[in-house]
């Protein structure tokens, strides 16, 4: 079994343990992934949100918190801040660092499927391309390390990440 797949289409239709979203620092939802989690999984995900903000006050760009999935088909939300685009050369770590802290959370909850959407691709103009070689390195690093974990499936809700993420696994049709 492929422990890594492609989906194109809408992540908040994915049934699965845990869905992660690609959050801001307030954990109040926003546009793009982010509203749409958070539209569709209704309030319960804004209340646990609000009490991650009351104890730590948010989430920084790197790391990651989780809470329930509300409304979704999954059972969990893990949220993680990914880098804007700014060219500055640190952006590339920090998304790297969204991957780890979205497996550590994963591992540490007992999580073994996760859906992952495309991480600052969006309004944080990160580079598709070089976003999803870090998204898929750092997939391909998690899984050889923990064997036991079922699968990771990538979400792509445009048709551009969804080509660039097959091309880069060597996947056809």
């Amino acid at each position: 079994m492929n422990k890594i797949i492609i989906y194109h289409g809408d992540i908040t239709k994915v049934e699965c343990q845990a869905i992660v979203n690609a959050a801001n620092t307030s954990l109040m939802g926003g546009g793009g992934v982010d509203g749409a989690i958070h539209r569709a999984g209704g309030t319960k995900i804004l209340d646990a949100c609000k009490k991650i903000r009351a104890s730590q006050g948010g989430c920084k760009v790197g790391h990651a918190v989780i809470t329930t999935a509300g409304n979704l088909l999954a059972d969990k939300i893990i949220h993680t801040v990914g880098p804007v685009w700014n060219n500055k050369g640190v952006e590339e770590e920090l998304l790297r660092s969204c991957y780890k802290s979205v497996f550590d959370l994963a591992v540490q909850n007992n999580i073994c499927e996760l859906a992952i959407p495309n991480i600052s691709t969006g309004i944080y103009r990160f580079p598709k391309k070089l976003a999803a070689e870090i998204a898929i390195e750092a997939t391909k690093d998690f899984l050889k390390r923990n064997e036991n974990f079922k699968q990771v499936i990538f979400v792509c809700f445009d048709i551009e990440n969804y080509l660039i993420y097959k091309e880069l696994l060597g996947m056809t049709e």
